[in-house]
């Protein structure tokens, strides 16, 4: 306890007396501490040059991860504009469907992407299949996409592959009107995780979503 309270009363005497090694020059030279990594005395001049090499070289691994991950991000953000360009160009409402999908699966290498819309008339039978007043619910009920392992999702049927992890955005038009439900799926299970960013998800749903408004509404059937 003594040594303890004695270390303490001396490390807050030097925070309060910053000028004291200026005044005592030859202390600071003249006193030395244990290496960090060796067994032997350096001294405190030494020590601190140490410490701020490994403080210098946690900068840059920090920095370097930085820059890393605005290239990647920077990476997204050119193939998400790419992708938003080439729906902008489309002249045939009825292709963007196929024009959705496969530039999801060609640009941004998701292998496992399906598609289904009931909000607006399309003339493919296969983009309907396996609508059901549960799954609209259910796109309803997502605010934001979901990302995690498949859980037995009857949406993992639409697959030529079973997913072991998914992720899920509902598709809305620029009213608010949700049109569909667009899945994305991958054998790996790590590609899409419950904690994972959803920013660039919730970009492609929001412009897929914009460009399947371009087609007329779906005429509501009466019995």
């Amino acid at each position: 306890m003594t040594e303890q309270l004695t270390a303490l009363t001396v490390a807050r005497f030097l925070q309060e007396n910053p000028d004291f090694f200026t005044e005592h020059p030859e202390l600071f030279s003249a006193l030395t501490v244990p290496h960090p990594n060796q067994s032997r005395a350096i001294s405190l001049g030494e020590r601190q040059i140490l410490t701020l090499r490994d403080r210098q070289k946690d900068l840059e691994q920090r920095l370097a991860t930085l820059s890393h991950q605005a290239s990647f991000n920077q990476g997204i953000s050119d193939k998400l504009n790419r992708w938003c360009a080439d729906l902008l160009a489309c002249d045939d409402p009825q292709a963007l469907a196929d024009l959705i999908t496969q530039g999801i699966t060609e640009t941004f290498d998701i292998p496992l992407v399906a598609l289904r819309v009931w909000g607006v008339a399309v003339t493919s039978e296969a983009l309907q299949a396996g609508v059901t007043a549960e799954l609209e619910a259910f796109a309803e009920s997502l605010s934001t996409p979901y990302c995690g392992p498949n859980k037995d999702f009857s949406v993992a049927a639409w697959f030529e592959a079973q997913p072991a992890s998914m992720a899920m955005m509902a598709l809305k038009a620029p009213g608010g009107n949700t049109l569909g439900l667009l899945a994305l799926g991958s054998t790996d299970k790590d590609r899409f995780t419950a904690d994972m960013g959803t920013t660039f998800l919730q970009t492609i749903a929001w412009l897929a979503g914009a460009a399947l408004s371009r087609l007329p509404a779906k005429p509501l059937v009466h019995g």
